[in-house]
């Protein structure tokens, strides 16, 4: 599988480009602030064209160019507990990290929902670009967060375990760390519900790519991620 990730230009939230192989469709994992430029390069010097957008959460800094990609053609795939969140993202977001993002860039901040969106539940499985997910509903960082998973891994990835299989797993899981929970639909409650039956279950040859930070595994994080290792019964 093609897998190629960038950082958005704001809170390095990981955008993911994943495609079966060159010259193909591809699907496009949380397009954040201002990643345009760098999503088209990766276009075209894989001759990729977006099938879909697979959104983790409705958050602004994993949504907030999903439109431009999404142009009129592109469904945006969320868990509808989130799809409400597409609709203004900026409505939730504080004024002060608004000013900041208008700042940095130049512009005032504006918003389009995508003219496509296909809300998606737990247990939902897709095909999309010749690839298959299957979503599993993680609430706690918001009421919608979703893992997006596949039997495939990216060419070339090396680990310390054989890897059989890849999960998106927006900001419920980091490497060493979790998502927060305090920001708004944020449940602490519901995160340690969805750490210990949707996360701790996963196959330890499970290769994860994070909403922030580096990728990693299973195997790691079970055996080194004190959220994991501290879970209550």
């Amino acid at each position: 599988m093609l897998t190629v990730a960038f950082p958005a230009q704001a809170f390095d939230t990981n955008c993911y480009v994943l495609a079966p192989g060159p010259g193909q469709e591809c699907v496009v994992v949380d397009p954040g602030v201002g990643v345009e430029q760098a999503l088209q390069e990766v276009l075209t010097t894989h001759r990729l064209r977006p099938a879909a957008v697979l959104l983790t959460h409705g958050h602004v800094d994993h949504v907030w160019a999903v439109t431009p990609v999404c142009g009129a053609d592109t469904a945006a795939y969320i868990h509808s507990e989130d799809r409400y969140r597409l609709r203004d993202p900026l409505a939730g977001t504080h004024p002060a990290l608004i000013a900041m993002l208008e700042q940095q860039f130049g512009r005032k901040a504006t918003w389009a929902e995508p003219s496509s969106v296909v809300e998606i539940q737990d247990r939902t499985r897709l095909t999309l670009a010749g690839l298959e997910f299957e979503v599993r509903h993680a609430p706690g960082h918001t009421e919608g967060s979703v893992l997006f998973g596949t039997r495939q891994v990216p060419d070339g990835v090396r680990a310390d375990v054989d890897l059989d299989c890849t999960m998106l797993s927006g900001d419920v899981l980091f490497a060493g760390s979790i998502g927060r929970t305090d920001l708004p639909g944020g449940d602490h409650a519901a995160m340690q519900r969805s750490l210990r039956e949707v996360v701790l279950p996963l196959a330890d040859t499970t290769l994860v790519l994070p909403g922030h930070g580096p990728a990693t595994t299973m195997a790691h994080e079970r055996e080194n991620n004190p959220y994991l290792q501290h879970l209550p019964a």
